[in-house]
């Protein structure tokens, strides 16, 4: 099994699917993996997501992506991604049901990333266990906000997310992120519902190349 941390350290960066529904999550997923990106992160924001993550999950080996869900935000929803088979989770922040999250992360032995923005919710973060801990959302301070968390929690390992484009991603690379979250600059709605692969995959390449 891939260590999703590994590959973000390799790779620094990972996708975010926000969209309205998924023409098909394997293409998608073979469409982003052709870009260069590996780590895909669909959200509970998508109607029906336990079906698209399953898909996705079940031809990862076909398309070599690292699949996980976002946006969680209950332990039902975590045991709904995990039965799916999903490899990591990630959650906008630290609500009611963080606990009940870790621990079913845990007891899957899958990655679990929660979401944070000050420095009490990232400490709170790993005390949950987190793996590492999403910035979120990072656009709000910059790239600076992340370099000044460095300095209290040097081996944090950081994601910044929100507002992340091929404009500024290295920025927060630079000020010591172990990825950043690629959202609507690589994968747009309109994109993901019309199937558009191609324009995916060339997104893809731009953001890569541009982190790189």
């Amino acid at each position: 099994m891939t260590n999703t941390l590994d590959l973000l350290r390799t790779d620094r960066v990972l996708t975010v699917v926000r969209a309205p529904e998924i023409a098909d999550a394997r293409d998608l997923c073979a469409a982003l993996v052709a870009g260069g990106i590996h780590v895909v992160e669909l959200t509970f924001t998508t109607p029906d997501l336990p079906r698209h993550l399953e898909r996705a999950a079940s031809t990862a080996d076909e398309t070599g992506a690292v699949v996980g869900a976002g946006t969680v935000q209950t332990a039902l929803q975590a045991q709904q991604a995990i039965d799916a088979g999903a490899q990591f989770l990630v959650t906008p922040g630290q609500g009611p049901e963080a606990s009940a999250i870790a621990a079913a992360a845990q007891t899957a032995g899958i990655t679990v990333v929660f979401g944070a923005f000050t420095p009490s919710e990232v400490m709170s973060a790993l005390a949950l266990g987190s793996s590492a801990v999403k910035i979120f959302p990072a656009h709000q301070l910059g790239p600076k906000y992340l370099k000044d968390l460095r300095g209290p929690f040097p081996e944090v390992q950081l994601i910044p997310s929100g507002g992340i484009n091929a404009g500024n991603a290295r920025d927060y690379l630079e000020a010591g992120a172990l990825a950043v979250s690629a959202g609507t600059d690589v994968v747009s709605p309109a994109d993901v519902s019309a199937a558009d692969w191609q324009a995916i995959t060339a997104k893809a390449k731009a953001f890569v190349a541009a982190i790189n």
